[in-house]
């Protein structure tokens, strides 16, 4: 397709796919801009090196460095360039970090989209109410199940969200035998295990193969099999194939260019030999992941917006989202379980949110809580190593680290906690444009500052301890339990927050730009507070609303 588009997508991960996808099928001429390359399943290998050593999936940290302020423990703010690695990126190619999800698919509850009103002001924290509820995005929840596929099975706990749907349109992927040593573990402390809802096929649909269990490997890794539901898999492959879209992988898109009413008319990209292309369409969408999504638009300046597009609020880049919580793990010796737990393919596959809501009087007054995944640790031996070579006191290496590695991947299984509760917005967490890092073709590079508020590390301590009691019942040896301020670079959002007031927020409550009325972003920029879930299917879910209400409403 040449010429001028109906639609311009930035971007190409689960906050573009359902945009293009839906406006595909309508017959819009949709045109999707990759900076990344254009893998398929025949690329993904189970690879320790690649997904976790080296930027395989990700920009080259040479080219394109990020500056990272971090609160040292004076108070004052460190900073630290990320050109040798350690950036905030995650899958830079077709599909975007999609690609590398290890596909844990909660929703978010009625009480995300209320905290403000639930449980009031947090000193400190930015906190704001969503202008839609629950309910008005539920629907969209309940479409991507059977869009992307989402297997699991209902089961019902305190903190089960309403559901328009008595199940979920697939089964659970296989899972692995401590999976029913848990359920009675738990069960006997009081709480409600329920099977983690995944983004993964158990079977073929469509052109998409059922899972391969092939050793455990989905986080960080690309699906071989089709069987994620990435962005790419589930849904670009299908707008393809409407004949009405198009992508452009190695399209670095530099600026978004507005005319004096402010209107935009055209992207301007790289192409991979560092050609600069000029492309019209009628409406554009945003969608790089929130750091880059706001680093696109601060350098977008145009006659109307001489700090960036659509930030005359100035609130572009401000309150950043990631992910608080706690983490832990404990060792399972085969030999102390009758269970054989010898098996390396099946998931775990259980979660737990007794604590989304923490009503506790030994931690104060009624908070917010979250979410807690039981994982495998990765199957990686680098991984492995690198978590043995430092502990106890000194170095290990040599044969005492391989015996060391033997007990450990021989003799017993790790299992993870990962809890994930709210990031509170704060000032001090946001993005803006470096004024002396620039990258490989010449424009300034994201500043990301990092700070974050202590309830996080509260709330997560808890949900972690919480977990930790878990574990020790189960039979677990070695239980380590803790919370870090430190942000994960896997999940982003917030940034160009929606809401009603242009004052405040960036874009009204269908993720149109307040100031910009042919611009939109669908990635996780919009969401004004987290949740205490992954965001991928929170990002999927609005992306399809937004889509269907482009076309309702004859924006497209």
């Amino acid at each position: 397709m040449n010429g001028e588009y109906d639609c311009c997508i930035v971007g190409s991960g689960a906050g573009a796919a359902p945009v293009a996808l839906r406006l595909a099928q309508a017959g819009r001429r949709v045109l999707v801009l990759e900076k990344g390359p254009w893998w398929r399943e025949d690329d993904f290998r189970k690879d320790e090196l690649a997904c976790c050593q080296r930027p395989t999936y990700v920009p080259d940290p040479a080219l394109e460095p990020q500056v990272v302020e971090e609160e040292r423990d004076d108070g004052g703010w460190g900073r630290r360039v990320t050109d040798q690695g350690g950036g905030f990126w995650n899958g830079n190619c077709v599909g975007g970090s999609s690609n590398f999800m290890s596909g844990f698919f909660h929703r978010l509850k009625p009480v995300d989209f209320h905290l403000r009103e639930t449980f009031g002001p947090i000193a400190g924290a930015n906190v704001a109410d969503w202008p839609i509820s629950y309910a008005d995005l539920e629907p969209w929840y309940a479409l991507v199940e059977r869009e992307v596929g989402v297997s699991g099975r209902v089961v019902a706990h305190p903190h089960a969200e309403p559901r328009s749907t008595p199940d979920f349109p697939f089964p659970p992927t296989a899972e692995h035998p401590v999976s029913a040593l848990i359920d009675a573990a738990a069960e006997g402390l009081g709480m409600h295990p329920f099977p983690t809802p995944r983004a993964i096929l158990p079977h073929p649909l469509g052109k998409r193969a059922g899972c391969r269990y092939n050793g455990g490997f989905c986080g960080a890794t690309g699906c071989s099999t089709g069987a994620k539901g990435s962005a790419r898999a589930a849904l670009l492959d299908r707008a393809l194939a409407t004949g009405h879209c198009e992508i452009r992988p190695h399209s670095r898109v530099t600026r978004l260019l507005s005319d004096a009413r402010g209107r935009l008319y055209a992207a301007e990209y790289l192409d991979a030999t560092g050609e600069r292309h000029r492309l019209r369409a009628r409406l554009f969408v945003v969608a790089c992941q929130a750091i880059e999504t706001a680093r696109l638009l601060l350098l977008s300046r145009g006659p109307r917006f001489p700090h960036g597009l659509a930030n005359g609020s100035g609130q572009v880049g401000r309150n950043l989202l990631f992910a608080g919580g706690g983490a832990g793990s404990a060792f399972l010796p085969y030999a102390a379980f009758e269970t054989d737990l010898r098996s390396f393919g099946p998931f775990i596959n259980r979660a737990l949110q007794d604590w989304y809501v923490i009503d506790d009087p030994a931690v104060g007054p009624r908070r917010k809580g979250g979410t807690i995944d039981l994982i495998h640790a990765h199957h990686g031996v680098i991984g492995h190593a690198l978590r043995q070579i430092r502990k106890g006191r000194g170095l290990v290496w040599g044969k005492a680290l391989k015996r060391r590695l033997e007990r450990r991947i021989r003799d017993g299984m790790l299992i993870k906690i990962e809890a994930f509760c709210d990031w509170l917005p704060v000032d001090d967490c946001r993005v803006t444009l470096d004024p002396r890092v620039k990258d490989h073709w010449g424009l300034p590079v994201a500043r990301v500052r990092t700070g974050f508020h202590v309830r996080n590390l509260e709330v997560g301590w808890y949900l972690a301890s919480q977990a930790g009691r878990l574990l020790k019942a189960l039979g677990g040896r070695d239980v380590l339990v803790f919370a870090s301020g430190a942000p994960p670079t896997n999940l982003q959002a917030g940034g160009c927050r929606f809401g009603t007031d242009p004052a405040v927020s960036v874009l009204d409550p269908w993720c149109r730009a307040h100031e910009v009325e042919n611009l939109y972003v669908t990635d996780g920029s919009f969401m004004p507070t987290g949740g205490s879930v992954p965001y991928t299917w929170t990002i999927y879910a609005n992306a399809f609303r937004v889509a269907d209400h482009m076309l309702r409403t004859g924006a497209i």
